[in-house]
């Protein structure tokens, strides 16, 4: 009855140091894979944000938001929320219907990811008209955004904070 035991004990403390090994062996392997699936993701966002930004699709420009977003605008207005972002993107759109996006890009650099959320600097220039008749105006923005995953695995922006 004694040996039984010991043999026992003997394949259960086996049993956990195998399994103790192998996920310490796996761990940085997992990681990796989730942090490339990850930068995957957020780039497609940035692709998102491009597409939308030259279309000036206003269901795609609220779309790259998550739900509790804050954009903090140049001039020191801030937008807290989804729902008052797409306000604030549909009083430019009534003003400048005819708002054209001639160029636009966007880099991105120092993307920290860690549970859940990511952090990067962006700095976007581009050209746009108001009117078909205005002249082009450039700008050049630099900006922190941090990002936010999605339980879908997709990422939008959570936080953007822009100077000029």
């Amino acid at each position: 009855m004694r040996r039984t035991s010991l043999v026992t004990i003997l394949v259960f403390v086996a049993g956990v140091g195998i399994g103790y090994f192998a996920r310490s062996a796996m761990g940085p392997l997992q990681q990796r894979y989730t942090h490339a699936t990850d930068l995957e993701a957020i780039e497609k966002l940035h692709q998102q944000d491009v597409e939308v930004t030259f279309a000036q699709d206003q269901q795609g420009l609220l779309e790259i938001w998550d739900q509790d977003a804050v954009r903090f605008n140049q001039g020191g207005t801030t937008a807290v929320g989804k729902q008052a972002i797409g306000v604030e993107n549909e009083k430019v759109h009534a003003l400048y219907p005819n708002l054209k996006v001639s160029s636009y890009a966007a880099k991105y650099k120092g993307i920290q990811i860690q549970d859940g959320l990511a952090c990067e600097w962006g700095e976007h220039e581009g050209q746009y008209k108001l009117t078909p008749e205005s002249t082009p105006v450039s700008f050049n923005i630099k900006g922190v955004h941090l990002l936010k995953r999605q339980r879908d695995g997709s990422w939008k922006f959570a936080v953007i904070l822009l100077s000029q």
